[in-house]
């Protein structure tokens, strides 16, 4: 739970003044614009937040993948776990730049989901089914009605698969969404008014686009700062792109960006001409209320009173009940979601320039079939309450109310499945999550319904969890031993069973699982795990300080893969940033390994690295370690001198410096778009078969590269010193080989060298070749 100092500065980072100037400034526009991208983190935050902070439209972020497919900075999170990372990261971000959020995508079992990297658009939308996502965003457009869309990246060769994707559907979905004759859950057709393209490259370290980017036929202009921090926009930008920092996202700019061009239809000067963009521009519009020119005056009114609040709150009231008449059918079927959200925008200011202060939480956990304890606590200031509920979750009675603390109490529904959270949307106005409060007020004569979100996100938790200490374990057929690993929880007393699998006895004793081969064959297994008759369920923590506290919920169980590898003598170091599990892995495959953590790497040091024959660095870890990166000139002097050195893969910001890092020059090239393989069952030419490192302990053939996941490698080395040579070439369909994936040489006495493969990423997944390959290149020099 949230501490007691963690709330006090939670709330002083928030200050109502602050709020309500936001909140005010939203009331200027009527205008929706939607930004389309594949992941969490492309979205174009500077120009974003100028569209929101400094005009006051409404900014929705349409994002097709939860990020699941990407790589983490931050920590060993993969797959599923980072895409409920990176969809907290993502709402965050909007919560920044004041935001919504519209997810297409539903994580890894959805069929639009983050697959890994592609340089295909329409490769990415035959995986992931071209009119699924294209219904997708007519959906979107359908529901959020932008009068503005933006895609984020050029549909042209060198791009991102995923993003060309987004980008032609985006483009595709425009007439549909229009189309009366297009049917969809009876929503109602929307004509998306303006589409643009960017007009600048999105090339970069990463991409490279090989067609120039369209002509400029409207400048975005940001001049000045945000009222709200006096930040200049593109900086208020950066602070949403710090909340994505699995990715590594948020840098200072002394100098931001102050333009962006995008490429529309036709010239123009600005992206709102010919739009009603503005309550008083509405008014104008055939069929309007005469009451919006009313509503408009004290809206300016409303802002121009600020930060007192007596004028403020008439001037809101009287707005209030200026947008609250009935409209006419064709207006209202054109423009009526414009008025409706005005309500709720003026009726969030209402309650900010009241003084309402609100928080609330859950005083229990949500478990199927039980009850618990929803606390709202609220200061009313200058309103009235007339009544506090929760949404979501039922509610079993009334609220109990004493001295502003309200109690609700929960009855959660027992057929509710535990799972992992991908909610379809989040919006900034609150009311988001499983379950959320509302608070009925009464603000001069206006009455009205306040949603509120909780202060730490609920998730549904099951009743019973178990953990097992290792979610896979590997069985080493050539020296076959007992494996053991912990299992805790809250299970009832005997009330935790374990599958039964041919030629393996499993013993479980005193909440520790032993398993100890016999006549086991080579392959992938799972051990399920049930609790109290049922099919159990693990309950995962994952705690970031900028997202908060998550659970990932899965089906209780261990993977196993039982293995003929052969290892090799020999004492590893493992210098690791959290990146990957490594570690771990070459400790499960029985090697002798040592963890070189700061303090035990700066010892190792200054010992020369002796009784070390290998050491391992994991992927990033130049670029995490500030310690390492200060060691390079001693690790290559304990290469030389007889030590085997290797470098798994490093991206060219990573603290990479060819001449220093490695024993010998070494370049990590970009854009990496040049430098990966992304199929994972493109082809792998063994250049040199009979080579020490492939040659044995495990003879490394063709097979070893079948069932790879995702990709092959990323990362690519582009050019080396002579004393390399590369040991495999591989390429993606109709490009030239690659031969930077696997490269090796003998640098005095001693051997460096540098995997770009994914060998982490294939470990976690139980792909056999990647432990025999990874099991060759850890013998000594």
């Amino acid at each position: 739970m949230l501490t007691d100092r963690s709330r006090l500065f939670r709330r002083a980072a928030q200050p109502r003044l602050a709020r309500l100037a936001r909140a005010l400034g939203r009331l200027q526009s009527t205008v929706t614009m939607m930004n389309t991208g594949a992941h969490p983190d492309d979205e174009q935050t500077g120009l974003l937040a100028w569209f929101s902070a400094g005009r006051g439209m409404r900014v929705v972020v349409a994002c097709s993948t939860r990020g699941e497919g990407g790589q983490n900075a931050l920590g060993p999170e993969r797959g599923a776990a980072l895409g409920l990372v990176r969809s907290r990261e993502m709402e965050e971000a909007a919560r920044a730049i004041d935001a919504d959020v519209a997810w297409l995508g539903h994580g890894p079992v959805d069929p639009v989901h983050d697959f890994g990297f592609s340089k295909d658009g329409k490769d990415t939308l035959e995986r992931w089914g071209r009119q699924r996502v294209i219904d997708r965003l007519v959906r979107a457009y359908r529901e959020y009605r932008p009068d503005i869309v933006i895609p984020t990246f050029l549909d042209v060769p060198g791009q991102h698969g995923h993003h060309r994707a987004m980008t032609e559907a985006a483009e595709a979905a425009l007439a549909l969404a229009a189309d009366p004759a297009y049917e969809m859950d009876g929503l109602a057709p929307w004509q998306v008014a303006k589409f643009y393209l960017p007009a600048w490259s999105g090339g970069g370290e990463t991409y490279d686009d090989e067609l120039p980017p369209p002509a400029t036929t409207v400048m975005v202009h940001a001049p000045g700062t945000d009222p709200v921090t006096g930040m200049r926009y593109d900086q208020l930008g950066e602070v949403s792109r710090g909340y994505h920092a699995s990715q590594g996202m948020g840098h200072w700019r002394a100098l931001p960006r102050v333009q962006w061009p995008l490429h529309g239809a036709a010239p123009e000067d600005d992206v709102l001409d010919n739009l009603p963009a503005t309550l008083a521009q509405l008014a104008a519009v055939a069929g309007a209320p005469d009451t919006l020119q009313t509503a408009a005056a004290q809206i300016d009114a409303a802002r121009a009173a600020f930060p007192h609040e007596g004028p403020m709150i008439a001037a809101l009231a009287a707005a209030h009940a200026a947008l609250s008449v009935p409209l006419a059918p064709d207006f209202a079927a054109a423009h009526g979601h414009r008025i409706t959200r005005k309500i709720a925008e003026v009726e969030a200011a209402l309650a900010l320039a009241a003084g309402v202060d609100a928080t609330a939480w859950l005083q229990d956990p949500l478990v199927p079939g039980r009850s618990a304890t929803l606390a709202v606590w609220v200061n009313p200031g200058a309103a009235t309450v007339q009544g506090v509920g929760a949404e979501g979750i039922p509610q079993r009675g009334g609220a109990v109310e004493a001295d502003g603390l309200h109690l609700i109490t929960l009855a959660v529904p027992a057929d509710q499945s535990p799972s992992s959270r991908y909610l379809p949307g989040w919006t900034r106005m609150g009311g988001n999550g499983i379950l959320s409060a509302s608070i009925n007020l009464r603000v001069d004569s206006i009455a009205f319904t306040l949603p509120l979100d909780l202060e730490e996100e609920p998730l549904l938790q099951p009743a019973y969890s178990v953990t097992p200490s290792a979610d896979a374990v590997l069985i080493n057929l050539a020296q076959p031993q007992p494996v053991s690993f912990a299992v805790t929880g809250n299970a009832p007393d005997g009330g935790v069973a374990f599958g039964q699998i041919d030629g393996l006895n499993v013993a479980a004793a005193d909440g520790k699982v032993t398993l100890t081969p016999g006549a086991l064959g080579a392959g992938k297994l799972r051990l399920p795990i049930s609790v109290a008759g049922q099919p159990g369920w693990q309950a995962k923590p994952i705690s970031y300080a900028h997202i908060g506290r998550l659970t990932q919920v899965t089906p209780a169980g261990v993977d196993i893969l039982a293995l003929d590898l052969k290892m090799p003598e020999g004492r590893v170091g493992y210098v690791g940033g959290g990146a990957d599990r490594v570690g771990l892995w070459l400790q499960r495959m029985g090697a002798d390994v040592v963890d070189l953590d700061v303090a035990a790497f700066d010892l190792a040091r200054a010992n020369g690295f002796a009784g070390f024959d290998t050491i391992v660095v994991g992927i990033f870890t130049f670029g995490l370690r500030p310690d390492l990166a200060d060691a390079t000139a001693d690790l290559r002097e304990w290469v030389q001198a007889g030590g085997n050195l290797v470098t798994l893969y490093h991206r060219p910001w990573d603290n990479w410096k060819p001449d220093e890092t490695t024993p010998a020059r070494m370049v990590v090239d970009s854009p990496s778009l040049r430098w990966r393989v992304t199929r994972p069952n493109a082809p792998v030419t063994i250049l040199e078969p009979d080579h020490d490192l492939l040659a044995g302990p495990n003879p490394i053939t063709h097979a070893d590269f079948d069932g790879w996941d995702k990709e092959r490698g990323l990362y690519f080395l582009s050019s080396w010193d002579d004393v390399y040579q590369p040991l495999l070439a591989m390429s993606d369909p109709d490009e030239q080989p690659l031969l930077g994936s696997l490269v090796t040489g003998r640098v005095g006495e001693g051997r460096h060298t540098h995997c770009a493969l994914v060998l982490h990423h294939q470990m976690d997944r139980l792909v056999p070749g990647a432990f025999r390959l990874m099991a060759n290149l850890i013998q000594p020099a």
